[in-house]
């Protein structure tokens, strides 16, 4: 329908003008033209005002999942047509979609959502409207497994800005995180997002106290330390290391009770950057004292996590905690931990020191 002798302005008049029939495949094949293409989406970029005017609640499956498609396609990797779609009015008629009953037009509409949260510019101007960011989370706990993907991940696109921060955290949204983390699988990106997410909100106090007071919420974290992508294990590990700084005293136990010792000793070797010294610094927090005992303890990860395990009650346990370490570790890998992980007679073993 769209040739090289169409110009923007002949595809308006259609989307406009045309009948139901022609504004259907127009908006169909404006999907198709700005699915890979950089230059169609800059091109078609006029066709968002008569796009969003498309989007009823009243209209066809047909015309809402075309326009809602057409629209994702001209926002993906293009910061002014995301700008565009927001002043065109989509997020009231979006919203609406957010909430169908249809769970493929739900779909559609969370994933352009998403896409919009993508600018730094439409981020304020979405928590404003005071509906999209409680409907996200709504979707967190009866959308359907893609939904509750690209809810979590606009989520935590929004919570960059600390205004929407503050609106997620006023909605209680640890216990669905949560329940996310515990019925999906460790290595998926909704996972991956719910950690971020989680580790985003715990410097308050009210999201500290949420996931404390859930019961199995801190053992979520500590099993995305050795379950998780490379980054959801540096989420996890920030997480934990941000409820340590916080207040030492009060989460130390808490997390030690949840095991999380073998999942940071392998972050100090197979971790990212930032999560083997993530990692490192919560074992420095976790041992009995913070700080160095004297110039003959050193500061090593050997004596670090020696005095962790001295603290555990029964010898027993210790050995076991021990015992788990090395065969986590070695199962991941092997060849390259063979080296580093070697038990000594007693119950405490002999750690290496990273760099």
């Amino acid at each position: 329908m769209i040739n090289s002798m169409s110009t923007s302005e002949d595809v308006v008049e259609i989307l406009r003008e045309g009948d139901e029939e022609s504004r259907l495949a127009m908006a169909r094949e404006i999907r198709r033209l700005t699915k890979t293409s950089a230059s169609n989406r800059r091109y078609l970029s006029d066709a968002i005002d008569p796009l969003v005017s498309m989007l009823q609640s009243g209209c066809t499956f047909q015309s809402n999942e075309a326009v809602m498609l057409a629209l994702l396609n001209l926002a993906v990797k293009d910061e002014r047509n995301k700008i565009k779609i927001v002043e065109a009015g989509a997020l009231q008629r979006l919203t609406n979609f957010l909430q169908s009953s249809n769970q493929t037009l739900q779909e559609y509409a969370t994933a352009t959502i998403l896409t919009l949260t993508a600018s730094p510019i439409n981020k304020p101007i979405i928590n404003s409207t005071g509906t999209v960011i409680p409907i996200l989370i709504g979707i967190l706990d009866n959308g359907s497994t893609q939904a509750k993907t690209d809810a979590v991940i606009a989520l935590y696109n929004l919570s960059t800005i600390p205004e929407n921060l503050h609106t997620i955290l006023s909605l209680h949204p640890i216990p669905l995180l949560v329940n996310i983390i515990g019925t999906c699988k460790k290595l998926s990106k909704i996972v991956e997002k719910s950690t971020a997410l989680i580790e985003s909100l715990l410097p308050f106090d009210q999201a500290r106290a949420d996931l404390t007071n859930l019961e199995g919420g801190v053992l979520a974290v500590v099993e995305i330390l050795e379950g998780g992508t490379l980054q959801g294990r540096e989420h996890a590990v920030g997480a934990l290391l941000t409820m340590c700084e916080i207040d030492r005293c009060k989460y130390r136990q808490v997390i030690l009770n949840e095991g999380a010792i073998p999942g940071l000793l392998e972050l100090t070797v197979q971790g990212t950057t930032k999560s083997r010294s993530k990692a490192r610094k919560l074992l420095q927090l976790l041992r009995n004292s913070p700080y160095p005992q004297s110039e003959v303890d050193g500061d090593t990860l050997e004596n670090i996590v020696c005095n962790i395990v001295s603290q555990i009650d029964g010898e027993e346990k210790a050995k076991k905690i021990l015992a788990d370490m090395v065969h986590v570790s070695m199962e991941q890998s092997l060849l390259h931990l063979q080296q580093r992980f070697l038990l000594r007679p007693s119950i405490t073993a002999q750690i290496p020191t990273t760099e």
